[in-house]
Formats: C-alpha cells, sequence, structure tokens
C-alpha cells in the first residue's frame, strides 16, 4: 500500500507523518483547509515543510466532495483532521460536532455508496474519551472516578475520591479497557469518531486501528494557538515575559508523549497486520505534573517570570490519566524512544530558534471565563 491520504495533514502531527512517510517511499496526498487558529494568516511552517512531499488539496472534511477528491486513487485513509482543545470545545460544540463527528461520517458514507481502493483508516482519537484516569480505592480495588466534585475543588481538594466510599485513590496507568467517560464535547466527538470508524471499518471489511494520542508535544507545535498545548502557552508566555498561572495546585499532570514517538507508532498500525480491527494508546508511559513542566521551560529560557499557583480550575479539566503502553507493545512492538526530558529539551531548543509570538493567552483566558468554564 503506497498511496496514502493524511487529513489534517498540514497540522503538527500530520505533517511530521508526511514527511516520514515521503522519506519511506510513500505517495502522500493531504487534505487540510489550513485553519487560521493552527496556520496564521499566511503559509505557516508546518504547510511549508510538506508542500513539496505531497499532492495537497485544500479542503474541508465538512465539505463531502472534498473528501471524493481526496479518497479518489487512495489506499490507506490517516484520518487526522479534528478540532482540538477541550475548554474551546464547551462552548463551540456545532463546529467540534461538524469537524469531528459529521466529518467522519461523510467519509464513511464515501466508503459504504462509492467505488474506492481503501485498504485501511488509522484515526486518531485522543486520551480525553477516557476523562479521569484509572485509579485504586483501598476498599473497592480498581476504580475509575467520575468528574470532581466542585465543593472539594472550592476547598482545594483537586484529586478526584472513589465514588462510593471517598476514599482517597492511588493513580494507575490507564489501559485501553478502561472507563469510557469523556468530561468534554472534544471527549466525546473523539470517542464517537473513534467508535464510529471501528464499527464500520468491520462491517465494510475494511482494517481500521485507533489511536489514542496523549498529549503530544514537540517541535512544530503551534505557539499561536492559545486553546491547545500548554507547552506551547507556557513557551510563548515567558518568551513574552508574562507570568505562569498554574490553575489547582499544580501537581495535576499529563501523559506527555514526543512527536517523532507518535509519528513512529502510527506507521506502525499502517504496516503492521497485526494492529488491524485493535484500539492502541499512544503515550510514554509516564505522568508529569504541569509546575514541573512550567519549572523546566523557565530555567530553560533563564527567565524570571514568576510562576503562579493560582487555584483556579477549568470545567472539563481532567486531574490525572497516563497510559499504559502494554498493549501497543505487545501487538505493534512500539516503545517510545524519547523521555520527558530529552523530549523538552529538543522542543525548548527549537522554540529558541522560532520568532516570539504574540501571547494571545490572557484573550483566550476572557473567553473561557465569559462562558463560565474558569472558576
Amino acid at each position: 500500500m503506497k498511496n496514502i491520504l493524511i487529513t489534517g495533514g498540514a497540522g503538527f502531527i500530520g505533517s511530521r507523518l508526511c514527511e516520514k512517510l515521503f522519506n519511506n517511499g510513500y505517495n502522500i496526498t493531504v487534505l487540510d483547509n489550513l485553519s487560521p487558529q493552527i496556520h496564521g494568516n499566511g503559509d505557516s511552517f508546518l504547510f511549508k515543510r510538506i508542500k513539496d512531499k505531497c499532492t495537497f488539496i485544500n479542503g474541508d472534511v465538512r465539505i463531502k466532495d472534498d473528501w471524493k477528491k481526496a479518497i479518489a486513487g487512495q489506499e490507506v485513509i490517516v484520518h487526522l483532521a479534528a478540532e482540538t482543545g477541550t475548554g474551546q470545545s464547551m462552548y463551540e460544540s456545532e463546529k467540534y460536532n461538524d469537524v469531528n463527528v459529521k466529518g467522519t461520517t461523510y467519509m464513511l458514507d464515501i466508503l459504504e455508496n462509492s467505488r474506492h481502493n481503501i485498504k485501511k483508516i488509522v484515526v486518531a482519537s485522543s486520551r480525553a474519551i477516557y476523562g479521569e484516569g484509572k485509579y485504586l480505592c483501598p476498599v473497592h480495588a480498581t476504580t475509575y472516578p467520575s468528574k470532581r466534585n466542585k465543593l472539594d475543588i472550592r476547598r482545594g481538594e483537586f484529586n478526584p475520591k472513589c465514588d462510593i466510599c471517598n476514599s482517597d485513590l492511588q493513580l494507575i496507568a490507564t489501559d485501553e479497557d478502561s472507563r469510557i467517560n469523556p468530561l468534554s464535547i472534544y471527549g466525546e466527538t473523539k470517542k464517537q469518531q473513534e467508535q464510529m470508524v471501528m464499527l464500520k471499518g468491520k462491517l465494510l471489511k475494511i482494517p481500521a486501528v485507533a489511536f489514542r494520542y496523549q498529549n503530544v508535544y514537540g517541535p512544530g507545535q503551534s505557539l499561536s494557538n492559545p486553546y491547545t498545548g500548554i507547552m506551547s502557552i507556557f513557551s510563548t508566555r515567558i518568551l513574552n515575559g508574562n507570568d505562569l498561572d498554574i490553575y489547582e495546585d499544580g501537581e495535576e499532570s499529563r501523559d506527555f508523549v514526543y512527536i517523532d514517538d507518535v509519528v513512529d507508532a502510527t506507521i506502525l498500525g499502517i504496516e503492521k497486520e497485526e494492529g488491524n480491527g485493535q484500539i492502541f494508546n499512544v503515550g510514554s508511559g509516564f505522568a508529569t505534573s504541569v509546575k514541573d513542566v512550567a519549572e523546566y521551560l523557565k530555567n530553560y529560557f533563564n527567565s524570571d517570570v514568576n510562576i503562579l499557583i493560582s487555584g483556579k480550575y477549568r470545567l472539563g479539566d481532567i486531574r490525572h490519566n497516563y497510559a499504559d503502553l502494554t498493549k501497543i507493545n505487545d501487538i505493534l512492538g512500539f516503545t517510545p524512544k524519547y523521555n520527558f526530558q530529552e523530549g523538552i529539551s529538543r522542543f525548548a531548543r527549537w522554540v529558541k530558534r522560532q520568532e516570539i509570538n504574540e501571547d494571545q493567552y490572557e484573550s483566550s483566558i476572557v473567553e473561557l471565563k465569559e462562558k463560565g468554564l474558569i472558576k
């Protein structure tokens, strides 16, 4: 299978995947609408690095004719195009549904009702579909807490508690059989997208693979989009001399996975038949606190900005989640090459070489406050 369509292929993950697949001898077609929130108003760095490595279609997954044009002659679809960002999704629900859910149904309808050569679909899912991660309760063993109690959060008790006995919980790695419980519109749309592709792939006898990406970071990440990616947000604020406002107590954690590891995992899903019909976590397998990210970047950039632990919180945010990588290691042979220290060092070195972007974080926060999402 040599002809590959990447939707969202001019984005952060898609552009790096396009480069690597091109270097491996594949014929790449990219369908992307070059969203200004990601690419700005001109030719973005991301677009420039792929435009000579693919057939580029400036189109939108919300337009069925664009899908038809893009699918013609392809053998594999890697469906990355999506609206991302938990906070923004809570007040732009229609757009998130149109792009992530409706756009995906257009692809599936074409595969159902038109002649094509598609032999595999790879879809980007998200750790957001889990909601809170997996925990151990001293009384009830494995548990998946629901969204956190607002009264607890207001008292500064940020960690989730057992839904049954209210005991403190011990965080453990989240595996693919864990409970699905999205806490944002974004998470809900990614759940639907994943489930539709896996179901329809089975019915159409087109092998499908879903990757639940954790928090992806690295060179090429948008430094101008204030709605996603705390590493980019923190870096832009630091380089503009602005203090960092850390929510909750700073101990909330995520699984930060380096871009090249994500691309390598995705290529394994494309090439290995063992992954057909399977859903995989893609992460580093480790939890890193938001405060640790802030302190590393402040030190790396030799900055004197303040790191302020505000105690504020945002509706739709989870406390902790990190990936169990047992399944993807066993079936696809995937092991991350980059630990957090090496990955963030590479990211920060890249940021230093970029023009300093205008810090749009404050305007995004005003918008979230007006919508009642920040408390």
